[in-house]
């Protein structure tokens, strides 16, 4: 005769002995008091983007904040920009710019890009920056940051105080020194910049990678 209690006791022990035991969760900060403020740019952090504009001839740059990625497929950019900008009719004539992602080493040119206008001084020579020539748009780009995004305009929207350029982005080039033997970016090796209420910040250590927390364990 089978021994029922038997076999379901066995059935239950294997399935305590095959379970993954979950850790609990560490103890999270407590964010439940909140103040009301008025609706604002708060937003953060952002790419602080160098921004080269013009023509390796007459080239202009300009620090961005207020960038991202607005589509996968094609992929599409987003630059705003005030009207008032020494950049803005160079966007408007020449329909193309490069998104430079800086370094941490590159703080101070992306501070003062960012505060000074190219109709008094060459910026390019004022924080010793290399413009070098893309490979599909004649803007050129910065030599000394490690990431650039070439991208064409397809559309401008006047939102107010800004003027939205969306473009979609034609090339990618990335430095050497960030590219594994894989042929992989890592991007840790680019030492980005990042900035956050007034401020600039290096990234700090990875907490995960995409999808990590459902990742089956080998």
């Amino acid at each position: 005769m089978m021994n029922i209690s038997n076999g379901k006791k066995k059935t239950r022990n294997n399935f305590t002995k095959n379970k993954r035991i979950i850790p609990p969760e560490k103890k999270r900060i407590s964010y439940k008091k909140k103040e009301y403020w008025k609706g604002g740019t708060l937003l953060a952090p952002v790419p602080p983007a160098l921004v080269t504009v013009g023509t390796m001839e007459h080239p202009n740059v300009l620090t961005i904040g207020w960038t991202g990625i607005l589509n996968t497929i094609p992929p599409k950019t987003y630059i705003s920009v005030r009207k008032e900008r020494y950049s803005y009719q160079m966007l408007m004539d020449n329909r193309e710019f490069v998104i430079n992602l800086p370094c941490t080493d590159l703080v101070k040119a992306v501070d003062f890009c960012g505060v000074r206008s190219g109709r008094d001084l060459d910026k390019f020579k004022e924080m010793h920056l290399t413009p070098a020539p893309a490979n599909h748009v004649s803007t050129p780009l910065i030599s000394e940051c490690p990431l650039h995004l070439e991208c064409k305009i397809t559309d401008t929207i006047n939102l107010g105080s800004h003027t939205m350029f969306l473009a979609d982005i034609v090339g990618t080039i990335v430095s050497e020194n960030c590219i594994n033997q894989d042929g992989k970016l890592e991007i840790e090796k680019c030492n980005l910049l990042a900035y956050a209420h007034g401020a600039y910040f290096s990234l700090g250590k990875q907490l995960g990678t995409f999808g990590y927390s459902v990742k089956k364990k080998k």
